[in-house]
């Protein structure tokens, strides 16, 4: 297998669509579907809160800002990831079917879900 060039945001394939949001003192809590079609990549972001993640479907390769692979996520596997900037990471879907996550955001109130960040000067394994 050939190494990849780490890919650019923004994200290609991904749909999200919100089930449900509410806001409790400083935090908003959103859940959120998200599919990644066969192919597609979140592009390399970050998140100023903490995420809850479980894989309804598919498999998720998770990639830290050094192209290090994070973990292979599969179906039922759960998974966190932390805020801030210094948390850049991306996430993609080699397979050929659909990878579906269940997502809880905990994020400061009127943050955005996520925050693009320049592709790192790394290669993604192939």
């Amino acid at each position: 297998m050939t190494p990849t060039v780490a890919s650019a945001t923004p994200s290609t394939g991904v749909h999200g669509e919100i089930l449900g949001q509410v806001t409790f003192g400083d935090k908003d809590y959103v859940l959120r579907k998200i599919t990644v079609d066969p192919g597609g990549s979140t592009g390399w972001h970050f998140h100023d809160g903490v995420l809850y993640a479980a894989v309804a479907g598919g498999t998720l390769s998770h990639y830290r800002s050094d192209c290090s692979v994070d973990g292979f996520y599969q179906t039922g596997n759960t998974l966190i990831e932390p805020s801030g900037s210094d948390h850049v990471h991306i996430g993609n879907n080699s397979q050929t079917t659909p990878l579906v996550l269940l997502v809880v955001y905990v994020n400061p109130t009127g943050s955005p879900l996520s925050e693009d960040a320049a592709a790192p000067n790394c290669q993604l394994p192939g």
